[in-house]
């Protein structure tokens, strides 16, 4: 099993998340040692889904505008087909997200999460799996897209829907395991 103690995960959701995609992966984050956050992009709470019926909701830890990828060592983007859709109207999350590739820091997206990298502009030259419909997005936006159960690509893992957790979060513990600590991590609180 991937250790992960030490490391800090971003969750970034905004409503209508597909709540197993977060709930599941989250719970392998935290019981390999991984602190998790729940970020969006309004204060309170989110609201998951299980496909297009309300499920439960989740207190946000902090906004985007509150941090930085400086503050942590991975991402995680849960899909749910509003979740993305809202998250990428918002240039703070849009930036957030773009701020884990710029920094080479590993990210996982599943099922409609990959709008999001395409939002952030860093799927040109990637082989990405998402949900079907996304798949013509993924192309036009220079991606490569794979029906795959996962797909890792340098520091990136995608996969495309619900069924296939068990496999992603295998492969998005490993890949956040090799993660680089956040800058200033080691330094002592003045």
């Amino acid at each position: 099993m991937a250790d992960l103690n030490g490391k800090k995960v971003a969750i970034l959701i905004a409503d209508m998340f597909e709540q197993v995609e977060m709930v599941e992966p989250r719970k392998a984050l935290e019981e390999a040692g991984a602190t998790t956050e729940i970020v969006s992009i309004q204060e309170g709470e989110v609201q998951g889904f299980d496909h297009y019926d309300e499920a439960d909701t989740f207190p946000v830890d902090k906004t985007v505008e509150e941090v930085s990828p400086s503050d942590y060592d991975a991402l995680l983007l849960p899909g749910g087909v509003g979740n993305p859709d809202t998250l990428r109207m918002d240039e703070n999350a849009v930036a957030f997200v773009r701020g884990f590739f710029d920094a080479g820091k590993p990210v996982a997206a599943i099922c409609h999460a990959p709008w999001m990298l395409i939002e952030a502009g860093v799927v040109r030259g990637r082989s990405v799996a998402s949900w079907p419909s996304v798949q013509t997005d993924i192309r036009n936006a220079g991606g490569e897209w794979k029906d795959e159960e996962v797909v890792v690509d340098g520091t990136l893992v995608t996969s495309r829907k619900p069924d296939d957790i068990p496999v992603f979060n295998r492969e998005m513990l490993k890949l956040f395991a090799e993660a680089r600590p956040p800058v200033g991590a080691d330094a002592t609180p003045s």
